[in-house]
């Protein structure tokens, strides 16, 4: 079974950091994509980030890019969101995702990363105190 765990949330002033955690198993990275995902209170969920399998290829959506940066530890089976220059607008529950990688390009977001993700964890909420 995949299981996917999100770590690392808290509260941190404006302007400040935070490194979300996705701890994974239950598949392989190479042939996987890892999202990252947020949903403020009473707005819709939206993609943040993605890392596609094995050519670790990363994508933003426009909002952070320059200040987020997706990375993974594979040996570790883990996926990291080091978070710069958090703004209150970044206040959210964030999530992990997976899914096996599209093969088909109209499977592919504008951003890069697959529309659908199958496989969730549990998120993690952070605050951006301003």
């Amino acid at each position: 079974d995949v299981q996917l765990q999100a770590s690392g949330g808290g509260l941190v002033q404006a302007g400040g950091s935070l490194t979300l955690s996705c701890e994974a198993s239950g598949f392989f990275f190479d042939d996987h994509t890892i999202g990252w995902f947020r949903q403020a209170p009473g707005k819709e969920r939206e993609g943040v980030s993605c890392l596609i399998d094995a050519d670790d290829r990363t994508y933003y959506t426009d909002s952070v890019k320059g200040r987020f940066s997706i990375s993974s530890d594979r040996p570790k089976n883990m996926v990291y969101l080091q978070m710069n220059s958090l703004q209150p607008e970044d206040t959210a529950v964030y999530y992990c995702a997976a899914v096996s990688t599209p093969r088909r390009p109209t499977d592919f977001n504008e951003y890069g990363c697959p529309a659908v993700f199958d496989s969730w964890g549990q998120g993690t909420l952070v605050t951006v105190s301003s």
